[in-house]
């Protein structure tokens, strides 16, 4: 057993540790408490823009009488852009790790050639592992405004339309709740129905999420869609609205995995830091007991070495 000097400065090293992930707990909870009211707070206006995008790709040509590059569809993939989200930081757990992972699955699901645009710099581990980054973009603590995904959005926009690209995704992680986050593969181009999945919710069969309630008016509003036909006017003309609007609602949903993302990281990241706060605490505690039973052993060693010299001046 190490001797009370030792265990000691050991609980000393600990006790310094628990103070620092005490700390980093409480700022990442706190940012995590503005995170979560940005992604709340946008979430429903993205998920509507994403249904007006929806509706609009299956509303009849005779109908809609315009086309729009964004909305069609391409004969042949070829190249898919991956827009991939990770932290700047480390001490959040798995968030990194399983949405890296998550990225390297769908590349090799789809076997085509990917380019990874990171945002984030913990992506960057991908860079030593035969995968082309064609870009890295910056990313804040905290998202506070969509204008921080406008040069990204204007990159892959542009890329889409000049043909560089025939698939564009985004990896990000969902945020259901402080303790849960799922890590998704999004696409954001072309928009089709067979990618009829809104951010915020893990896919319409899966129910995480929601209430019983909100998951079966959603599966009936889905079901009542195959026979409601949406109709649109435009004015001044399809062409010079749509040229507009389009692209501004892909923004929106790649804002809206920005938020996402961000509430996802400092939850996790306050929830292992949480976890690594527990477990000083029972390192402290299990190196006091240690502590006491060295300290105990030392005294009753002295008090039998004073009564062996006692008798034998006794003698």
């Amino acid at each position: 057993m190490a001797n009370t000097k030792e265990i000691s400065r050991r609980i000393k090293s600990v006790t310094s540790t628990r103070k620092i992930t005490k700390a980093m707990e409480m700022v990442a909870a706190a940012k995590m408490k503005k995170a979560i009211s940005a992604v709340l707070k946008t979430r429903t206006y993205a998920n509507l823009s994403w249904e007006t995008v929806l509706h609009l790709v299956q509303a009849p040509i005779s109908q809609a009488e315009f086309s729009h590059p964004l909305l069609e569809l391409r004969s042949e993939i070829k190249r898919v852009a991956i827009i991939l989200i990770t932290s700047n930081r480390g001490m959040c757990g798995g968030y990194n790790s399983l949405i890296i992972s998550k990225a390297k699955e769908s590349v090799k699901k789809h076997n085509l050639e990917t380019d990874f645009i990171l945002v984030g710099t913990k992506g960057s581990i991908i860079r030593n592992q035969d995968y082309n980054i064609v870009a890295d973009f910056k990313k804040n603590d905290l998202i506070t405004d969509s204008q921080e995904v406008y040069p990204l959005a204007k990159m892959v926009l542009d890329a889409y339309q000049s043909g560089k690209y025939d698939k564009v995704l985004v990896a990000y992680t969902d945020f259901v709740n402080a303790v849960t986050q799922v890590p998704r593969i999004k696409q954001l181009l072309p928009v089709t129905l067979e990618n009829e999945e809104y951010l915020g919710i893990i896919g319409k069969d899966s129910k995480i999420g929601l209430t019983p309630e909100d998951a079966a008016a959603r599966e009936e509003k889905h079901l009542s869609q195959d026979d409601f036909v949406y109709e649109y006017f435009f004015e001044p003309n399809p062409q010079e609205v749509l040229d507009k609007m389009i692209p501004r609602l892909i923004e929106v949903q790649l804002y809206q995995a920005f938020l996402e993302a961000s509430a996802s990281e400092h939850s996790a990241r306050m929830s292992a830091m949480n976890q690594a706060t527990e477990a000083a605490d029972d390192m402290v505690n299990e190196l006091t007991l240690f502590y006491n039973k060295a300290r105990q052993a030392s005294i009753t060693a002295e008090i039998a070495e004073i009564s062996a010299g006692a008798n034998a001046l006794a003698e």
